[in-house]
């Protein structure tokens, strides 16, 4: 019998009495990118975070290079930790890439989701027509050409660009060494599923209360992507953070904790699937 717990590096903290928010990293990274903002939400809410299979201390063993070749496995693994948690329906915190892994659980099995949060969302990173997601398909196969032939010198070079603030040069840092922390085989599978993706067609069946959290200033998904975003999942809200980059948890913790706590804590938690 699996342990999904113990696979998942499963943690729980916070109140046991309150609304359970799950925060889950993007990728390249780990549960310990919510550092910051841990504090903060555990004081108002029952927090459980997460690695991904093949991140941080999951059970590398348990990934698999054909469930987690798309980001549909990923999430088949999100709503394994949810039912053998059982708590019931949760507010589910995606940041980056788990932004659209939520929304693939979430329209799967919508009782399990009481409300999402998309942190820094792309459905699709590739420009197409009319839609802006930030890169051409050429510098997405470069990127992941770059990632392939030297995956560390690729996380020295990408993981400022991704962290933006190069005033603030550690938190460039604190990335980087989330990314060389990671295998390289895995990161580059997960980087396939990611930037190749499309989950545009999927964000019209989320029916939970969404909130579109992002970044007045971000390399990876502009500001056009979190619009698109926003039109595209019926009665979601908006929000701009004035922070800068893709990983507000690290930049702007403070004004990130707080907007989750107001969706949550205010008229958007509903206690239930919606």
């Amino acid at each position: 019998m699996v342990d999904i717990r113990s696979r998942n590096n499963v943690t729980v903290t916070g109140r046991p009495d309150a609304p359970v928010v799950v925060l889950s990293h993007g990728f390249g990274c780990d549960q310990n990118m919510w550092h910051l903002v841990v504090p903060t939400l555990a004081r108002r809410f029952r927090v459980v975070l997460f690695d991904h299979l093949g991140a941080g201390s999951s059970d590398l063993s348990a990934w698999s290079p054909q469930r987690h070749a798309t980001l549909a496995g990923y999430a088949d693994d999100v709503l394994d930790v949810l039912r053998d948690l059982g708590l019931g329906p949760v507010t589910f915190v995606g940041h980056s890439v788990s932004s659209m892994i939520g929304v693939l659980a979430a329209v799967r099995e919508p009782e399990l989701f009481a409300q999402l949060v998309l942190l820094t969302p792309s459905p699709c990173y590739i420009d197409d027509d009319s839609y802006r997601g930030g890169f051409s398909a050429q510098d997405i196969e470069e990127l992941l050409e770059s990632l392939d032939s030297n995956y560390l010198g690729w996380s020295r070079a990408m993981a400022p660009v991704i962290m933006g603030n190069p005033e603030r040069p550690e938190l460039g840092r604190e990335l980087t060494n989330s990314f060389c922390r990671t295998d390289p085989v895995i990161a580059a599978s997960f980087a396939r599923a990611t930037f190749l993706s499309d989950h545009r067609a999927d964000l019209a069946g989320v029916a939970v209360p969404t909130l579109v959290l992002q970044c007045s200033r971000d390399a990876i998904a502009p500001m056009e992507v979190g619009a698109f975003v926003h039109a595209q999942v019926a009665g979601s809200t908006l929000v701009t953070l004035d922070a800068t980059g893709h990983c507000p948890q690290l930049s702007a913790p403070e004004a990130t904790a707080e907007a989750i706590a107001e969706f949550v804590g205010g008229a958007g938690f509903v206690g239930g699937a919606g």
